[in-house]
């Protein structure tokens, strides 16, 4: 049976631990047709305000609908859960740990197209989903993209979202393809989601706007105490720490 590649996003409740998905979206793709699915949720966690803000979900939209588990979408993809399909997902940790709350367990390949691009793009200032929309022109693709799809495209819903990385990654598969021209770009990306990035400067704290190789010259027991005193240091600052320290 031929693979199938799934693209996928969530809008949730929050970002919080206790918080839920209320919308699943997801396009999958074959040799021979593209499969949509795009539902709402009702949950007992109320929807935050800040999240109600960026994806407009009321709580009256939920009203009626079934819990995530209980849906036809939440239960398709488990039937698509298996080694043989690709799952494409914008900042896929996020997404995959609210679906482990609802009990999905990824047995999909994973790409993230986020840190696909952060390796690719990696001299843009974001790489958003809603940047790459802007930066690559892929506005001007998506209408008549939605239309033969019969969806309708708005910044921060799932399917709306979904729609647009379909149309990023076909962009990001041809950056990979002229970058790494003898290798499979599909096996490359899922190489790329697994490799730790460099991160070139600092965007927080006193040396924020300085690069890692900057304060490794000039204050290198600042990053030594980096690694060994800050809890929940990022696997890629660790990475690139250790990576200017040489060790």
């Amino acid at each position: 049976m031929a693979a199938k590649y799934i693209i996928l996003d969530t809008e949730t409740t929050g970002t919080e631990q206790n918080d839920r998905i209320i919308q699943l979206g997801f396009m999958v793709l074959d040799a021979r047709d593209i499969e949509v699915h795009n539902d709402f949720f009702s949950t007992s966690v109320p929807i935050g305000i800040r999240a109600m803000e960026t994806h407009g979900i009321t709580p009256e939209m939920l009203e009626g609908r079934p819990l995530c588990k209980d849906s036809f979408s939440y239960k398709r993809l488990l039937e698509l859960n298996n080694s043989e399909n690709f799952l494409i997902i914008h900042n896929a940790p996020f997404d995959l740990g609210m679906l482990q709350k609802e009990g999905f367990e990824p047995q999909m390949k994973v790409i993230d197209t986020l840190r696909v691009a952060k390796h690719i793009y990696c001299n843009e200032e974001a790489h958003r989903l809603q940047y790459f929309r802007y930066k690559l022109g892929i506005y001007k693709e998506e209408e008549s993209e939605a239309t033969k799809l019969g969806i309708t495209i708005k910044a921060h819903d799932a399917i709306g979202d979904v729609l647009v990385l379909k149309l990023f990654l076909t962009k990001l598969k041809n950056e990979v393809l002229k970058l790494f021209p003898a290798q499979n770009s599909i096996e490359k990306m899922i190489e790329l989601t697994n490799t730790p990035i460099f991160i070139k400067s600092f965007t927080f704290g006193k040396y924020k706007g300085k690069t890692l190789e900057e304060v490794a010259s000039s204050d290198a027991a600042y990053l030594r105490w980096m690694l060994g005193g800050m809890e929940n240091l990022d696997e890629d600052m660790k990475y690139s720490i250790n990576r200017v320290l040489g060790i």
